[in-house]
Formats: C-alpha cells, structure tokens, sequence
C-alpha cells in the first residue's frame, strides 16, 4: 500500500477543505497496474466531543465462503449509555479479484452490509463508516459476532480481502446525552426461505408501544437478480429474462400485508460491465447498503399477547420458482415502562394493489424495449393504549417506478433511463415523520467489435446516477458522472482501459456540506467543497 508522510497529508486536507487544489495532478493517459485508494463524497459519521473507546469485532483474511465468528463484549472503560456508536471497517486488498458482499451480524441482528472494490494488480485500502447507535441495546451484552464476506482464492484470482472492523463507542457527558433508541432490537426466529421468500416468527414483549422493521435487501450477486432494474421478458431474447423490471420488497405480519418498500438499485465495482467506471470512486451505496424501514406500529398493539407472530419479507416482481435474493429483517422495540402490556388494533387499513404496465417491444436477434410505469399506495392506521394514554399511528407509503429500457439488436448498445420514488410518512398523535426517497440512472453501455484487434470488443459506459434523501430537517443529493471504456477478450495489460467520473455529495440542513471528487484514469484531480 502506498506510505504518505503524515504532515503532507495534513497540509493537503487543509488545502482542499479551503478550496484549493493541494498540487497539479497529471493523470495517466489509461489505467496502470494501479489507481488511488477508493473514496466517495459523502460525510464522515458526526461524533460528539467525547471520550470514546475501541472495540474490534472483526480481523480477517477472507479467502472462501467460511464465515469469521467471534464474540463482542461490550467495553468496559466506556460503560453505556453512549452518545453514539459508530461502526468502521477498513479493507485492504491487492492482485485480480471480482467485487464480493459482505454482512456481519451482532447477535443475529444484521447490522451492516457492504461490497467491496475490485482491486488493482499493487493494491488499494478503503475505509467504511457507519452510525450504528440505533443497535445500542442490543450491544449492551456480550453478543456472537459473524460476518459473511464469500470470496475465492486461486491462481487467476488472487485477491485476499483483508478485513478489519471496529465500533467505536462515545460516551456522554453534561453536555451530550444518551442517544434516544428502542428499547430493544430483534431477529427473526425460526428463520426459513421460500424463493425469494424469507420466513420468521417474533415473540415482542406485552408492553410494546412502537415497532419499526428494517430489511437489509439486495438481488444477489452473479445472477440477472442482480441487475433486475434491466430485466425483460424471455419473448423478447434480452439476456437477462426476468420479466418486468419492477421490484418491491413487503413485509407481511399474520399473513397480512404491513409495509412496502421500493429496493434500491445497487452498482457493484463490476457493474455495467465496465469495473473501470468505478476506480476509484464507488457508485452511491456501493460500500454501505443500507437497510429499507418499515413503520410497523399500528400493528404494535396485536402483538403483544406473548405469542409469536409470523414475519414474511416477500420480494414482488421475482420470478415463480427463482430465487436471488439476500434478505436479512430485524425489528427495532419500543415498551412502555409503567405497564406490563398494552393493547391496541387496527382503525384503518388500505393497500392498493399494484398498479404496472409494461409496454414490451423485441424478438430473439433483434432490438426490443421494455417501458415499465409502477405505482402502489398504503394507509394503516392502529393505536396503542399505554400507560401515558392511547396512542394513535397512521402510516402512509407511497411508491412509484418510470423506466424505459432499450436495446439494439445483438445488445450492441444497451440503454436504461429510470427513476423511483418512495415516500413514508407517519403521524402518530401530532408527531410527524416524512421520509422522501428519489433515485435513478440514466445510462448506455455499447459492446461493439473493436476495428484493429481480432477477437477484441470495445467496452464504453456513459452513466449518470442521482440518489437523493429528504427528510423535514435534511436533504442529500450524492450524483455519479462517468464514462469509462476498455477492451474485452484481450489480455488485462492490453486493455488500455480509461475513464473518467465525477461524485458530489451534496446536503442542506443542520448547515451545509457539498464535496466533490473528479478521477481521471484511476488518479484524483479534484477534491474540492464549496460549503
């Protein structure tokens, strides 16, 4: 890995937090044998002025599917309640090997899901961070600790993932107090998988008064799951024939429809057949995969009878019979403090049913086109008698999804421009949450025979992605800009890969933050803020 005199490195943060280019950069006419370490725009995990201690949960040489396990304890120099706890995994990796997933657990609880980089023929080093203070209950006790990262290891693909991971917990003091969570936080028990069905029971506890689920969810690696926004009808002869491109992720309790959610379209470091479009910066969410938020609490009150209740993550638009989906749910619990169990019910319930059309065009050996419109809305409302009184929650989700997918004969040329919208709000007796997610690409990939290389194709992505988060006090934008182009069915040293991307995040609320990273060729020549 690359060694940088400290004080260099200082001097050039503080340059480039003013504005200012730290020193000319001459990019490489095309991608070496190396390219910077992986960065993205986004901020660092706030953390407040406080003491703080260390706890590794995770020191690995990932080289197959065995999963590293471990025990957390919870650190003694730094009892809790903490002001917050932060998750950071830093990866080193070096030689051929493709983008992997990984997940670790605490306790059975999912609590982080990532993919890696592919790395460059000398090496790079990332670094992940993540706010994790919402699982402070669960890190309380000691907890068994697995993480998942199935790699392969062999004379083409050298690659040893390097894995450290570490949660930071900061304590509180007159100043900075205890993080406000939920009282607890739960797995699913009993866990079983029907295609892309996963199956669970959950015993809450009788006193109850709120109840979010979150699913950690993504179309698994190495399938056409994994690209289902481009999917298509098997009429029409598109390599990926997995129907229409529309996907939704529910969340059934007893059998009864309780939340929907529109996944998000993850790029891998391999996406788009084009691995150089991301070196060194990731697409958005590409290292932290965040889980999808379900408010379940007008249910809250029909589950507090200490029965298990069942719990299905069904993904909709999957296929009949295929499978392809990674699907991890955990409930985060609220209880009343002066009450050994409440009650409650439902007022009103409305779901609408999906609403698509798919307007298809294309045969086997020719151009086609898919133009997807999806829209679905819930309403449910339910209340929760308590010891500080009855509690009424509605909550309304509204979805939609606009994509046109096009094609040349061959997928010569392979074109997508699509965009989703999720929008949650809750209003729980004059509290109100509201939660608008809006994202998309705009892209084309071409795959055309190259003019003086026999046997060799011309491989160019031109893509641009938008991934915007706004809530009352806050909104992000993170955008990705880039065109890369290399030679497929050749040699890596005859590639003569290029590309260059530019990442921005952006955020307005609690102040302002907007930072940008250019890279030409693999090497950085901008990183600017403008706030």
């Amino acid at each position: 890995m690359r060694i940088r005199s400290v004080a260099l490195v200082s001097l050039s943060v503080l340059l480039l937090a003013l504005g200012a280019p730290a020193h000319a950069v001459t990019p490489p006419a095309e991608f070496g044998s190396d390219y910077d370490d992986p960065r993205t725009p986004a901020p660092k995990v706030a953390v407040p002025d406080t003491r703080h201690c260390e706890v590794q949960i995770v020191r690995n040489q990932f080289r197959n599917f065995d999963p590293y396990q471990a025990t957390y304890t919870p650190p003694a120099a730094c009892a809790g309640p903490w002001s917050k706890v932060v998750l950071r995994m830093h990866g080193e990796v070096k030689g051929v090997q493709y983008d992997r997933l990984g997940h670790i657990t605490i306790g059975g609880v999912g609590v982080f899901r990532t993919s890696t980089p592919e790395p460059s023929a000398d090496g790079i080093a990332w670094d992940v961070e993540k706010d994790v203070t919402s699982y402070s209950p669960l890190l309380r006790t000691s907890q068994p600790v697995v993480m998942e990262l199935g790699n392969v290891v062999d004379d083409t693909y050298t690659g040893v993932l390097d894995i450290t991971v570490t949660l930071d917990f900061y304590t509180t003091d007159r100043h900075t107090p205890a993080a406000r969570t939920a009282d607890d936080v739960l797995p699913l028990q009993n866990q079983t998988r029907q295609d892309s069905d996963l199956i669970g029971t959950a015993t809450l506890p009788r006193n109850t008064t709120r109840l979010l689920g979150e699913v950690y969810v993504t179309g698994s690696g190495g399938g056409c799951e994994e690209f289902w926004d481009t999917s298509a009808p098997a009429e029409t002869g598109y390599s990926c024939p997995d129907g229409s491109p529309y996907r939704e992720v529910d969340v059934s309790i007893d059998g009864k429809l309780a939340g929907i959610a529109l996944p998000y379209p993850y790029i891998y470091t391999g996406g788009w057949s084009n691995p150089y479009s991301w070196r060194p910066s990731p697409a958005p969410r590409a290292f932290d995969i965040r889980p999808l938020t379900y408010d379940l609490t007008p249910f809250a009150g029909l589950l507090t009878d200490g029965k298990p209740h069942e719990f299905r993550v069904h993904v909709d638009g999957v296929p009949a019979g295929q499978s392809g989906w990674f699907t991890v749910p955990n409930l985060h619990v609220w209880t009343d403090a002066h009450r050994a169990q409440t009650t409650g019910g439902l007022t009103s319930y409305a779901v609408s049913p999906l609403a698509k059309t798919d307007d298809v065009t294309g045969a086997p050996n020719e151009a086609g086109s898919v133009t997807t419109n999806a829209s679905r809305n819930l309403t449910i409302s339910g209340y929760v008698d308590t010891s500080a009184g009855r509690v009424r929650t509605s909550v309304q989700r509204t979805l939609s999804n606009v994509s046109k997918h096009t094609w040349d004969a061959g997928e010569s040329r392979d074109a997508l421009d699509a965009n989703w919208r999720d929008t949650a709000t809750t209003i729980s007796n004059g509290r109100v949450e509201r939660t608008d997610l809006d994202y998309g690409k705009n892209g084309v990939l071409t795959f055309l025979p190259n003019a003086t290389v026999p046997g060799g194709y011309d491989v160019v992505t031109d893509l641009k992605i938008h991934d915007t988060i706004r809530t009352p006090a806050r909104t992000s934008t993170e955008t990705y800009d880039g065109r890369a182009s290399w030679i497929y069915g050749v040699p890596r040293d005859q590639r003569h890969a290029t590309g260059t991307q530019t990442v921005r995040f952006r955020a307005i609320g609690h102040g302002c933050y907007d930072h940008t990273l250019t890279a030409v060729n693999g090497v950085y020549t901008k990183d600017f803020y403008r706030c």
